[in-house]
């Protein structure tokens, strides 16, 4: 008898059938009290439309006001790679700068912070697609799973960027000396570029071997006796003494061991300090405060605060009965 109570009943159970008929319930509602409140507004627009559109005026000559020329802010942005630390040490570095606190006063980089030269700083992870080392593409959504195996961030690069107004662009250059100034100062950093300089080196002088290997091997033909007149090279081989000894040609292995080796003299060129730029940081050439963003959200925030001042005007007799409870 106790566990034919305790047994759940059959009406309280929900089928897939009755959870759909229930969302589709909870959507028309939602759309439902929108239609009220977009018919109230309208409503509160005819009725007091001398309030309404001077709320609107003043949001639009806002905009306009916050989009003029001189106070345009671009986004700029450039590929730090990192030689030696992690991107959690650069990221711990870049701190005092994306945060704001705990900068040091006798940064150079501090001057443009507190004086609202540059802003927003942020990190993006470097994408690689091809497994080969080569960054393909920034991830400025911030969408790619760190359990994806086609699209993995890279180890050694990552994105910085920031806003900074056209008006102050021409310190752009003084910004970036600041900020790998800054950063490079950092004693974890220089530790971990110690440690990695003389593997660097190492990996180097170990490629430029490897490729003088390879290549003194397709440059010398191994035989025995006396080759016949009609053996020739063929398909990268060479047939000896009518026998199957053949000798291949290592080309395709020379041409990824060269490619192998441009890439570590690349990397030892830049890696001059702890941080350095791949590329100068660039202009982004859309603004991010352009009129053609901010003039729909002034009209659409000028409506509804214009609207709910009307409502409040609508609805004064029984605020004030209410506070006179």
């Amino acid at each position: 008898m106790e566990h034919e109570k305790n047994a759940p009943t059959m009406g309280t159970e929900m089928n897939f059938f009755d959870l759909c008929v229930a969302c589709g319930r909870a959507i028309g509602r939602g759309f439902k009290a929108l239609w009220q409140l977009c018919s109230r507004m309208i409503r509160l627009t005819y009725r007091y439309w001398w309030l309404v559109i001077t709320l609107v005026i003043l949001a639009v000559a806002a905009a306009f006001y916050y989009s003029r020329y001189d106070n345009l802010k671009f986004r700029v942005s450039a590929i730090a790679l990192l030689n030696g630390p992690t991107i959690p040490q650069f990221e711990k570095a870049l701190a005092p700068i994306t945060t704001g606190q705990m900068l040091p006063e006798d940064a150079r980089i501090a001057g443009y912070i507190y004086s609202h030269v540059a802003s927003n700083f942020r990190t993006y992870r470097v994408i690689d697609c091809m497994a080969d080392g080569t960054p393909d593409y920034v991830d400025f959504k911030n969408k790619v799973s760190l359990i994806d195996t086609l699209k993995v961030p890279m180890t050694d690069r990552l994105c910085v960027q920031f806003c900074i107004k056209v008006r102050d662009m021409g310190a752009l250059p003084d910004i970036e000396k600041s900020i790998l100034e800054l950063v490079n100062s950092n004693p974890a950093l220089q530790q971990s570029y110690e440690v990695y300089m003389p593997n660097l080196h190492e990996q180097v002088a170990f490629n430029h071997r490897q490729w003088n290997k390879l290549d003194s091997l397709t440059s010398h033909y191994y035989y025995r006796g006396r080759l016949n007149e009609s053996e020739n090279l063929r398909e990268g081989m060479v047939m000896v003494n009518n026998s199957d000894w053949k000798v291949r040609l290592f080309l395709d292995q020379v041409y990824a061991q060269q490619a192998h080796t441009e890439q570590g003299d690349y990397r030892l060129k830049l890696a001059y300090a702890p941080v350095t730029l791949e590329n100068h940081f660039a202009v982004d050439s859309a603004p991010s405060n352009s009129r053609r963003k901010c003039l729909p959200i002034g009209l659409l925030l000028g409506w509804i605060i214009g609207c709910a001042i009307a409502e409040l005007i609508d609805q004064r007799k029984a605020i004030a009965a209410w506070l006179k409870q």
